[in-house]
């Protein structure tokens, strides 16, 4: 119908030339059917098909992970999520704190799902039902680290507890997390397994993060323990050095991630926190973790745990 009214106001614009129309006015009412049949024809567009052009994806989901200033600290997670949200349309709000602190996130109902390091203390959050479906991801090991001239010793340390004996007999400046991360119980654990409750001018609790902790120590030129990942995504930026790291025993560090109990918290989002779980530990995930920190620091910053099994 359209192209007939245009085909019509053709004919008569031709018409119309041919007599040779000079009246001003006319030319006028000539402009004014052209840009009505214009408007027309805009306004008789289907509806259908502008609403197909505006159609846009569903917002993400949110998925509030909390977990341990060293996945933080390396870089990891930032690598590790993105394929996650890119795959599931989803947003990971990450909660960067100490294991202490994102466990007990965790048992507050806060967080969907918890990636920690601490053993005992998770095997207890379990226990009293704020966690299910605890899955072992990653490992590294816990590395000494302090000034390259060593003023203790410990480099010749037998094992973990010898070396911070090293240290304490000598009252050189230790630089304690004191946070209650996995990294300061595992300090604690040493301590006592060395008989000593360190305390006095040379030992200094911080109450920060790893990269906080190692950047006073290397101001106060003394020693501290670190997650050998997150020294290692430092080095360059600190003067410190490993200096005792033999004791894998002792010093192993395993990764675990965890839901937090839909049971016990209703508004958490499980289905969606066992899809990331699932995902920590699918091929793409580990290849991820075997992979990263290689070609910026010549080594991998953790390793995961299809190489090893160990708990």
């Amino acid at each position: 119908m359209i192209s007939g009214i245009f085909e019509t106001f053709i004919n008569n614009v031709l018409c119309l030339n041919e007599h040779k129309v000079e009246n001003i006015l006319t030319k006028i009412i000539f402009f004014s059917i052209l840009i009505s049949l214009i408007a027309g024809c805009v306004q008789n567009t289907p509806s259908g098909d502008l609403t197909s052009m505006t159609k846009t994806a569903p917002p993400p989901q949110e998925l509030v992970l909390a977990t341990t200033t060293s996945t933080c600290d390396t870089g990891l997670l930032d690598v590790l999520n993105k394929k996650f949200e890119e795959t599931n349309n989803v947003k990971i709000l990450t909660v960067c704190e100490g294991t202490g602190k994102a466990i007990a996130t965790g048992e507050l109902g806060a967080a969907d799902v918890v990636m920690v390091h601490a053993v005992q203390a998770e095997l207890i959050a379990v226990a009293n039902g704020s966690f299910i479906n605890r899955t072992y991801m990653m490992y590294n090991y816990f590395v000494i680290i302090g000034p390259e001239n060593d003023p203790a010793g410990i480099k010749t340390a037998k094992n973990a507890s010898d070396a911070f004996s090293k240290i304490a007999a000598r009252q050189s400046q230790f630089i304690s997390r004191g946070d209650e991360s996995g990294t300061y119980k595992m300090e604690k654990s040493i301590w006592k397994a060395a008989n000593i409750t360190p305390a006095g001018t040379w030992y200094q609790s911080v109450g920060k993060g790893m990269g906080e902790t190692i950047v006073t120590a290397n101001i106060k030129e003394g020693y501290t323990l670190s997650d050998r990942g997150t020294y290692l995504s430092m080095k360059d930026k600190t003067d410190l050095r490993i200096l005792f790291e033999a004791d894998q025993t002792y010093l192993f560090n395993p990764y675990h991630v965890m839901a937090v109990n839909p049971a016990k918290f209703q508004n958490v989002k499980y289905d969606l926190a066992i899809r990331y779980i699932n995902y920590t530990t699918s091929q793409q995930a580990q290849d991820i973790i075997r992979d990263f920190g290689r070609d910026k620091y010549g080594e991998a910053l953790f390793t995961p745990a299809i190489i090893n099994e160990r708990r």
